[in-house]
């Protein structure tokens, strides 16, 4: 998993370098020395190298790079120490604040007033969410459409944390992504990339197998490749999953783009 999750760095940070105007923009999350990486993490990559951050300071680092990157103190250590009074809350921001100071991770700045991730520190949600929205904005250039590197788990934000506010970015992180390979399933089969539309398909209906837009891609790019059985299995496995699982069928839209697919199967 340490390995898919360089790749993913390294993948969009090829992206960024292609698709970055310096003249315009200032230099995206992929194009920084320092990656926070929430996926799978908290931890912290330097120049490709993984660096631990310490356990007590991760909750700080996840809060900020969820919210923009930087947010008042009094907000920070109301969310983050909930159940003590205010001046206690603000205490332990001050010790986390020199905890990580001390430790040599040197990625957030405060003052008296609020408390923010330094320029040239990304993240790899940054990264992802990047891409999503150039996918399904219209705006993605041929580096984004290679998704070799991809793998479901790219999406695991934060696997273990359960707070509210973390469980609601893991799940619109999620979405973002099921859009944009749903988006690029259609981008590839108009351009009769049949092989790379199915490849995206299969990362969306992996992700979620329940999803019908996601297995209504996946018959799409068979379709549209002349392959007319293959749809048809996938239809076919969808019935009995959707069956098994919920108790009901696909719709007739989905069931109606293949051939017989209306009054096949159970």
């Amino acid at each position: 998993m340490i390995q898919i999750r360089h790749e993913l760095i390294s993948a969009l940070h090829e992206v960024a370098v292609t698709t970055h105007d310096s003249a315009n923009t200032p230099p995206p999350a992929e194009r920084c020395e320092s990656v926070l990486c929430l996926v799978e993490g908290p931890y912290l990559e330097v120049r490709g190298v993984r660096t631990h951050v310490l356990e007590g300071c991760q909750p700080l680092l996840v809060f900020l790079a969820l919210h923009g990157g930087s947010a008042p103190r009094w907000q920070v250590a109301g969310q983050l120490w909930p159940e003590v009074q205010e001046e206690r809350a603000a205490g332990n921001l001050r010790s986390v604040l020199w905890r990580l100071r001390n430790s040599g991770a040197r990625i957030v700045d405060a003052d008296k007033r609020a408390v923010w991730i330094r320029a040239g520190v990304g993240t790899d949600v940054d990264m992802v969410e990047d891409w999503a929205s150039r996918i399904t904005g219209g705006t993605a250039r041929s580096e984004d459409l290679n998704i070799g590197w991809w793998h479901p788990e790219v999406i695991d934000l934060l696997p273990g944390w359960q707070d509210d506010w973390i469980v609601f970015k893991r799940e619109r992180l999620r979405q973002l992504v099921l859009h944009a390979l749903e988006s690029l399933v259609s981008i590839q089969i108009a351009a009769s990339r049949y092989a790379e539309g199915i490849q995206a398909a299969m990362l969306a209906v992996e992700i979620e197998p329940l999803r019908e837009s996601a297995q209504r891609r996946l018959i799409e790019a068979h379709m549209a490749e002349g392959n007319v059985c293959e749809a048809h299995r996938v239809l076919q496995v969808y019935r009995e999953l959707l069956h098994l699982e919920m108790g009901f069928q696909p719709s007739a839209e989905l069931m109606a783009l293949v051939p017989g697919g209306v009054h096949g199967g159970s």
